[in-house]
């Protein structure tokens, strides 16, 4: 939904940079690996420290190369399926260090256990949900429904992360953990019913 509503949004902010960084050599690719070791480092390194405000600002200044690689692939004309490949590969690996990194702080340093194991759960079932349409999508099938998608764990989780370390109430971030579990187990539910229905319309006779 948030991937619908802001991309007109993010294509008009970032397209003047990222047509400037095409015109000095640099290519969409570079941009996603970048980003992604960004948003690595700001993660496992930040956040295991307990600096969860500086890690979300790190992190933030790198997460936007996710937009901006894809607007400098259709001003190449260049999108593709290695493209595709290579960003929804890197998205896992962003994802997966970003709940790591707050599973690691909160279960040391942080001491509460519960919200590191909402972290956990959060981590496991975003892996899923992104794992439960890439493997439709290899059947024949469509899976783009949910209400979990990336765009909200991502500002859910980075939003309420960061204000915590400024203070916030942890519980908040508990919560917030939580109903993003929730959100995501729901949308692996609607995934898994809309292939179930897609599969039973295919072995009907014609």
């Amino acid at each position: 939904m948030l991937n619908r509503h802001a991309r007109g949004f993010f294509t008009a902010l970032f397209s003047p940079l990222a047509r400037w960084l095409l015109k000095i050599g640099v290519s969409p690719d570079a941009i996603t690996i970048v980003g992604t070791a960004g948003v690595v480092v700001g993660a496992l390194v930040f956040y295991p420290l307990g600096q969860l405000w500086w890690g979300t600002i790190f992190i933030t200044a790198f997460i936007f190369s996710d937009v901006i690689d894809g607007i400098m692939a259709r001003m190449q004309d260049r999108g593709g399926p290695w493209g595709n490949f290579l960003d929804s590969t890197l998205d896992r690996v962003a994802d997966g260090a970003l709940f790591a990194g707050l599973t690691i702080w909160f279960f040391t340093g942080g001491g509460e256990t519960a919200i590191a194991v909402a972290a956990v759960v959060c981590l496991v079932l975003g892996m899923v949900v992104s794992y439960v349409r890439a493997k439709a999508e290899s059947l024949g099938f469509q899976a783009n429904v949910g209400i979990a998608e990336r765009a909200e764990r991502l500002v859910s989780v980075l939003v309420v992360t960061g204000f915590t370390g400024l203070g916030l109430p942890s519980i908040v971030l508990f919560v917030t953990l939580v109903l993003l579990g929730v959100a995501s187990l729901a949308t692996v539910v609607q995934r898994v019913l809309a292939v179930r229905r897609q599969a039973c319309e295919d072995t009907r006779p014609s």
